[in-house]
């Protein structure tokens, strides 16, 4: 890994919530060459999660602007024209290189994944975050268009595969991460060096990332770069209401609760009083849930809350990190503060340790 260096000026308490409260200026923008920064084309191994009626083209512009990777979410525009003019605004906003996310979900009437794919293609984008089913079907298709792809895992067996049907990267999401944290229960201390020992393709840590500590960490136990989706919401330029923001501020890392999981189909959420009604429905129904109990505190709860801004509708994603955010920046306020520190913690704080 190639550092390129400068001089900063930063907190002595990197990561306190007073340090985050202080005013950050950086004499020059740091950048970091890894292998997913070479992969992608990006200034900074930072990538933007795909994240449900968050992922428009704002945050995804936002990001990429700030040398990070933005990420468009592909079934929240749901349909092939749509997905088309939200590339098209997101065009308009950056010229650096964005991405869009396609989660293939079983479903009775799944969406128009072929006109999804095809408008992918015909719109240029380079990048695709694909997460949930095996994306092999798709896999010839974006190849031969010259779209580079990061398949989203929550366990080795599952990055191995990726690796082996195709995939150019793929993102680990640990047990801490917002949203589907699958069923094995692997926090990123020990997902993230046995993936490092299983990969041979470029992997970047999701999952409780946040901030400079988060992306040394993650290089220190092998992986290229991070993802981040929580930490990303709470930022000015995120499309959503205020109150999710100041929610994220205001919740603590005890604030989440794991929902759907007597349906294997986990999900971790912030907790709020119909998360809590949901919970004890599982508990009072056990193994004779289904889907249909709980359909009012999950199902099209999104739009109410990320744009209307009602908190106590549902259950939505958001990960443990939230104990982490301490502020809602500018997301270049963010990048340059996590590339700052980032470089002080590598040429200060670590390198006193091998200091003679």
């Amino acid at each position: 890994m190639d550092v390129l260096t400068g001089s900063a000026v930063v907190s002595q308490h990197l990561g306190s919530s007073e340090a985050h409260e202080s005013s950050f200026t950086y004499d020059v923008r740091f950048s970091m060459k890894t292998r997913i920064t070479e992969l992608f084309g990006i200034e900074h191994p930072v990538i933007q999660g795909g994240m449900h009626y968050v992922g428009l083209a704002e945050m995804a512009a936002a990001v990429s602007n700030a040398g990070g990777l933005g990420i468009i979410t592909g079934l929240t525009q749901g349909t092939p024209e749509k997905l088309a003019n939200e590339i098209k605004r997101c065009q308009a906003m950056t010229d650096k290189p964005f991405g869009v996310n396609l989660t293939f979900l079983p479903s009775v009437t799944p969406p128009d994944y072929p006109g999804l794919v095809n408008t992918i293609v015909e719109s240029g984008v380079k990048v695709v975050e694909t997460a949930g089913n095996n994306p092999a079907k798709w896999l010839p298709q974006l190849k031969e268009a010259g779209i580079k792809v990061i398949h989203k895992c929550t366990s080795v067996r599952h990055s191995v595969k990726a690796q082996d049907i195709g995939c150019d990267a793929v993102s680990v999401d640990g047990f801490e991460c917002g949203g589907h944290p699958g069923e094995d229960d692997i926090p990123n201390f020990i997902l993230l060096p046995r993936a490092a020992d299983e990969l041979e393709i470029p992997f970047v840590a999701s999952g409780g990332m946040a901030d400079a500590r988060s992306l040394v960490a993650s290089l220190a136990m092998g992986a290229e770069g991070m993802n981040m989706g929580t930490r990303f919401i709470a930022t000015k330029e995120a499309p959503v209401h205020d109150n999710v923001k100041q929610a994220i501020l205001n919740a603590s890392e005890l604030d989440t609760r794991l929902v759907m999981r007597p349906l294997r189909n986990t999900e971790r959420v912030l907790t709020n009083p119909a998360v809590e009604r949901l919970l004890e429905k599982e508990k009072a129904m056990g193994s004779e849930l289904k889907f249909e109990d709980i359909a009012s505190e999950v199902a099209g709860v999104y739009p109410k809350v990320m744009t209307e801004g009602d908190m106590d509708i549902g259950a939505w994603s958001c990960g443990m990190v939230a104990g982490l955010v301490y502020d809602i920046p500018t997301v270049q306020e963010l990048m340059d503060r996590i590339m700052g520190e980032a470089d002080t913690l590598i040429s200060q704080r670590l390198a006193r340790f091998s200091a003679a």
